[in-house]
């Protein structure tokens, strides 16, 4: 596993920083060591929020937005390590998803994936070294009714990596992706459905307790910290000969 001291000195990128998994992962380098992070969120309050001991640059934004990425490259920071993270879920059966619902998916998770990818590897070809790890999805390993745009988005998000990982070999940059299963983060609570199975079971940890005994050979979800650790793991100097890959970390669903 990467060592205490090994991320010292080194830049961090993160997308979807304020909360779940980019939170996660943020404290992780910072516990380690590293010496600068990138944050981007939309909610710029919540990156304020995260007490990091290091040196921070919080910028609120939307990464689907081109103008946040001409803007962040006009005075191309040096970036080593990149966690690009931010998304957002949708649900509905191909019959009744709307194009808007479509389009809103994949501008954030795959637009906005592409966006800040794009700008990570072309810092990272400057200083010709680097790591990247993208988070995708089981649902873009694994069919699920009532996910199209989701699944689709995180499906292309794990090729996208694999065709980044092929460019940027050549001047020693490695792109991985990470593809969790349930988490327990803040997402849930955004769904309206989630509401009513936390009434149904007595509150929001039974909820995904009784969800991940019955979706998951493990029978439990992954807290964020597990994953922050895994993308630490892939961004380390311990998986130098790991790129081109997603790691698939979903407790078993796949099976």
């Amino acid at each position: 596993m990467a060592g205490e001291s090994e991320f010292a000195g080194r830049v961090a990128l993160i997308t979807g920083a304020a909360s779940g998994i980019g939170a996660a992962a943020a404290r992780w380098l910072d516990a380690r060591g590293v010496g600068e992070l990138i944050l981007i969120d939309m909610d710029r309050p919540g990156l304020d929020a995260l007490g990091l001991g290091c040196k921070v640059h919080p910028i609120g934004g939307d990464v689907a937005d081109p103008a946040l990425w001409k803007l962040f490259e006009r005075d191309l920071p040096r970036i080593d390590h990149a966690v690009l993270n931010a998304g957002i879920a949708s649900n509905g059966d191909i019959v009744d998803l709307d194009i808007a619902t479509w389009r809103k998916t994949m501008a954030v998770n795959l637009d906005g994936m592409f966006l800040s990818l794009r700008s990570a590897l072309r810092a990272m070809k400057k200083g010709g070294s680097g790591s990247v790890v993208m988070t995708a999805s089981v649902s873009g390993v694994k069919a699920a009714a009532g996910t199209a745009a989701y699944s689709a988005s995180k499906a292309a998000t794990i090729q996208l990596a694999k065709v980044a990982a092929t460019e940027a070999a050549k001047f020693g940059v490695r792109v991985n992706a990470i593809a969790p299963g349930g988490v327990d983060t803040g997402i849930w609570d955004k769904a309206e459905w989630f509401a009513g199975l936390v009434e149904q079971h007595g509150g929001r940890a039974e909820a995904l307790a009784a969800m991940a005994k019955d979706a998951t050979p493990l029978g439990r979800f992954a807290s964020a910290e597990e994953v922050a650790a895994q993308i630490g793991f892939l961004l380390s100097d311990a998986a130098a000969t790991i790129t081109g890959t997603c790691l698939v970390s979903d407790g078993g669903v796949s099976l």
